[in-house]
């Protein structure tokens, strides 16, 4: 039986954003990792789901910008995720089709976040005991605004990747 249940002891849910707009080297490139997931992988099936509390989301790091970023920014960037991005509310993924590859799974499935779903697809890579794989997501697909400052000149990239390097 390959049932694997995994979450932060496991490895790591991250999301990375890039910046954009016309003053976007003021800002950062940011590494957030989710804090509290939980994922079924079942080979056998095969299926996988996932479960995400949105209010965990931490900024691990920060790149570019004019200056780093200190604890006060960190705290202000996590509560502008929480109470403005993703609302608080959590974040779901279904396995719709799963198929086994060289190597790893092609997974296509639904998505919910902020109380939208929809389809996505990505690899995942298995190899060695792990689980690696990342996927695109568009932020407008899901009736999400992309986080702006500086009246539109500073933004999130509308596109954000979600990344995930586990141990089975």
């Amino acid at each position: 039986m390959s049932i694997y249940t995994l979450g932060p002891e496991d490895g790591t849910l991250a999301v990375r954003t890039r910046r954009t707009g016309t003053v976007a080297k003021a800002g950062h490139d940011l590494l957030i990792h989710v804090t509290a997931w939980s994922a079924t992988l079942d080979l056998d099936a095969p299926s996988l789901t996932l479960d995400a509390d949105a209010t965990s989301l931490r900024v691990r790091e920060g790149t570019g910008g004019m200056k780093g970023l200190d604890d006060d920014d960190l705290a202000n960037i996590e509560t502008t995720i929480d109470d403005e991005v993703l609302l608080g509310r959590g974040i779901s993924f279904r396995s719709t089709a799963v198929q086994v590859t060289d190597g790893g799974l092609a997974v296509q499935g639904e998505l919910t976040i902020v109380g939208e779903t929809r389809p996505i697809a990505f690899d995942l890579a298995i190899a060695d005991g792990r689980v690696t794989g990342a996927a695109v997501v568009k932020q407008t697909e899901f009736g999400m605004k992309p986080y702006s400052a500086l009246f539109g000149a500073l933004k999130v990239a509308d596109e954000v990747r979600v990344e995930i390097d586990a141990i089975l």
